[in-house]
């Protein structure tokens, strides 16, 4: 309780001192998951500086924001985040900046909610892994741009190319994970993971979709939970179940146990990128790069 409220006390003074220069005359871009940061650099290339609070492996459901943290939000020009309750322990601090001068602006605010996965475990309501649906990362790029072009006009001809360049290569992406995906066969299609992130994926591309920790990893999984699923797998025949990079693998590992407790086998077909991109450098430390290494370990392992 004390750390939220000396964060809450280091807000209003920083907000009441900040100005509105820039760094190297660049806007300044503060962003909360690591999809968002590499979406942002995407559209604003070199002309803006882009700072990302969570990094490689971090969980954003369980992430806290720190002194610096907030140092560098009030010093933001934009501030982007995903909203519906993801970033869950950020939201105290967003709320207090929305009294002051800065509007951090959540990106799946914008998305219509009949089109949404409900959700009783988040305050939204709603299933906010929506990143995994790519229609709707699409809406974020054409959100991003908005934003940008209305804060620096001057750069507008390079944010709308950069957005008509991205659109294009999020347009093959679909394209391509639809290809893949029509190979396998539908009872197939049967994705277990740690927790619920892939709802919007199984939505898009015709996957039943189970989780063990459900939608939050702010959630344990229980023996119950656990016997409940190795049932489905056994009925369906699952062949692989799959670990998440921002989840320990103790859970996976512990329902592979189960379901050879019932003298059946199922493999952990490998590691799937979730809340989090991979590396900074790698393949799967881009959206695309992520997107195109997991539709590739789950067929892999599945088909």
């Amino acid at each position: 309780m004390k750390k939220v409220i000396s964060i809450f006390i280091l807000v209003i003074l920083l907000t009441s001192c900040e100005n509105e220069e820039k760094t190297n005359g660049k806007l300044n871009v503060v962003t909360t998951t690591t999809m968002i940061t590499d979406l942002v650099k995407n559209i604003g290339g070199d002309s803006i500086n882009v700072q990302g609070l969570m990094g490689s492996g971090v969980d954003p459901h369980l992430y806290k924001a720190s002194e610096g943290d907030v140092t560098k939000l009030v010093n933001a020009d934009i501030i982007f985040y995903n909203g519906l309750h993801l970033e869950g322990k950020l939201v105290d601090v967003f709320e207090k900046m929305k009294s002051s001068t800065k509007t951090p602006i959540a990106l799946a605010d914008d998305l219509s909610k009949n089109q949404l996965i409900g959700s009783d475990y988040f305050a939204s309501n709603y299933d906010p892994h929506v990143w995994f649906n790519i229609s709707f990362f699409k809406h974020f790029t054409e959100k991003v741009t908005q934003v940008l072009i209305e804060k620096n006009p001057e750069n507008a001809e390079i944010f709308r190319a950069n957005e008509k360049r991205y659109l294009a290569e999020l347009n093959k992406l679909n394209n391509d994970v639809q290809s893949v995906v029509d190979a396998l066969e539908p009872e197939k299609r049967i994705l277990v993971t740690a927790h619920d992130a892939f709802n919007y994926f199984g939505q898009a591309y015709d996957f039943k979709v189970v989780g063990l920790q459900g939608l939050s990893t702010a959630t344990e999984a229980g023996v119950q939970d656990v016997q409940k699923l190795a049932t489905l797998i056994i009925e369906n025949r699952v062949k692989a179940i799959f670990i998440e990079s921002s989840v320990p693998k103790r859970t996976i590992e512990a329902l592979q146990e189960a379901v050879k407790s019932k003298g059946h086998d199922v493999a952990i077909g490998g590691t799937l990128y979730s809340d989090a991109l991979g590396d900074a450098g790698t393949l799967e430390g881009t959206y695309l790069g992520m997107y195109r290494y997991n539709i590739k370990t789950i067929f892999s392992a599945l088909y």
